[in-house]
């Protein structure tokens, strides 16, 4: 590749620099925060006299090992759909979440689980990481193409402070209910990469736009990520839940509303779609909205009824979204969304939190019985009532709004700065500006790339 040698000096260090200087730092943190909880300490487990099967890796390290399926294949592959960005989806997926599992336990543990000064980590620790580790990466996908590994590790180190400070808001303070993290993981992630993909934004993207589409084996690549996702997403909603009726019911509200947006979007898919034929982009995708639009209500008494209602509502707007909204975004307000985070997380993720407020609203101590403590405590210590618990879930949407527009405008600004490496316009969406690639790749883009100086965003 033909590339000044002062860009390709910046390359070298740039990367490697920040890799060391991030993973020295926290390093340095671990060693002065970081301790065994009270489950993997040897000398407090055994202390307790407790039995071995009554440790919490038994009950939620399967939940924890279907999450972590999901955060490096699933997402990994989901956004390996574009023809020569192969290597980069993957590869940056595989970066940013190895950061951010190690970050978010940081932030997490200052704002949640810190005992006598220092920040106690077990399986749940490592659950709840796995969760902001699936927020950063739907960012990602907004902006997927057209950030070079620097940035985008820079982004991962923003977006995981203000999602931590947005989960202590919600959880912590107002008390919402989120289990499955419609609003505090999709809701946040999607908007967060909205409005920093606006704030990127590169009126001359056209010169890249070949290489925006898929080419078959792409394609099946992408559909990989799509059914590990979809497999494995009953996990993803239950693995925080109370252990019992909550997470049972958890699971198969999931498991149904997934498979009524999957007839949702092969019927809108089939009926937008030119000569009624199907869109894999949609497949892909939309197929995922039900388990987005079930994570808050997921823990309450949904019914199997709103499960399925719910789950054929998301993926079919999820659907039209991909055809019809996404243009929108772009000629209209500037955001260029190269996923369609918007149509998977952002609206799935909005109607999610409508859903829990209605479902919130509705509780009654008839309806739980004795469980109306492990799903609203609030309310069944009497402290707030359920139309009181309905509006500060309602609350918890506008906050998670304001955290995400406000984060992605930072981070915005934070990318823009001119010493980070980013690809041209016209080699957006190209691995060989990041990595080595076989030399049939170069005959199939007709001889070697030619990489410019990046441009000056207007």
């Amino acid at each position: 590749m033909a590339e000044s040698p002062h860009r390709a000096a910046g390359r070298r260090l740039q990367l490697p620099l920040l890799c060391l200087l991030l993973q020295g730092a926290t390093a340095i943190l671990f060693a002065v925060f970081v301790r065994y909880n009270h489950e993997t300490d040897a000398a407090l487990w055994h202390w307790g006299n407790h039995s071995n099967a009554d440790n919490e890796f038994y009950f939620r390290y399967p939940s924890f090992q279907d999450v972590h399926v999901m955060v490096f294949v699933g997402f990994g592959f989901l956004m390996a759909f574009l023809q020569r960005y192969g290597f980069s989806s993957l590869g940056f997926t595989f970066l940013l979440a190895a950061f951010a599992l190690q970050w978010s336990t940081l932030i997490q543990g200052f704002l949640h689980a810190r005992h006598g000064g220092h920040i106690c980590v077990g399986v749940e620790s490592m659950i709840n990481a796995d969760f902001c580790a699936g927020a950063v990466l739907i960012s990602f996908g907004a902006v997927l193409g057209k950030a070079g590994p620097a940035q985008l590790l820079l982004l991962a180190l923003l977006e995981t402070v203000l999602f931590g400070v947005n989960e202590f808001v919600l959880l912590s303070l107002l008390g919402v209910k989120d289990a499955g993290g419609s609003m505090t993981i999709h809701t946040f992630g999607a908007y967060f990469g909205l409005v920093l993909s606006r704030v990127l934004y590169r009126p001359q993207l056209e010169k890249s736009k070949h290489r925006q589409g898929s080419v078959y084996h792409s394609d099946l690549f992408a559909m990989i990520g799509t059914i590990f996702l979809w497999v494995f997403w009953p996990s993803f909603n239950s693995a925080p839940t109370t252990l019992g009726d909550g997470q049972h019911r958890t699971v198969l509200h999931t498991y149904y509303s997934l498979t009524a947006s999957t007839l949702g979007t092969f019927a809108l898919s089939a009926l937008v779609g030119e000569h009624g034929r199907l869109d894999m982009v949609h497949i892909q995708n939309a197929v995922l909205a039900g388990g987005v639009v079930v994570g808050t209500a997921g823990e309450m008494m949904l019914t199997p009824f709103g499960a399925l209602a719910a789950g054929f509502l998301a993926g079919s707007v999820s659907t039209l979204g991909y055809k019809f909204f996404t243009p929108i975004l772009e000629a209209k307000f500037k955001v260029q969304d190269t996923c369609g985070v918007h149509n998977l997380h952002g609206m799935p993720g909005v109607l999610g939190a409508l859903l829990g407020v209605l479902v919130a609203g509705l509780a009654t101590h008839e309806a739980y019985g004795e469980g109306l403590d492990s799903v609203f405590p609030l309310i069944a210590a009497g402290q707030r009532t359920a139309s009181s618990q309905a509006m500060h879930q309602l609350f918890g949407l506008l906050v998670t709004l304001m955290f995400a527009s406000v984060g992605g405008g930072l981070g915005g600004i934070l990318l823009r700065l001119p010493f980070l490496d980013s690809p041209p316009d016209s080699q957006c969406y190209e691995d060989q500006v990041y990595w080595e690639v076989p030399g049939e790749l170069e005959d199939e883009a007709q001889g070697p790339l030619r990489v410019e100086e990046p441009v000056t965003q207007a």
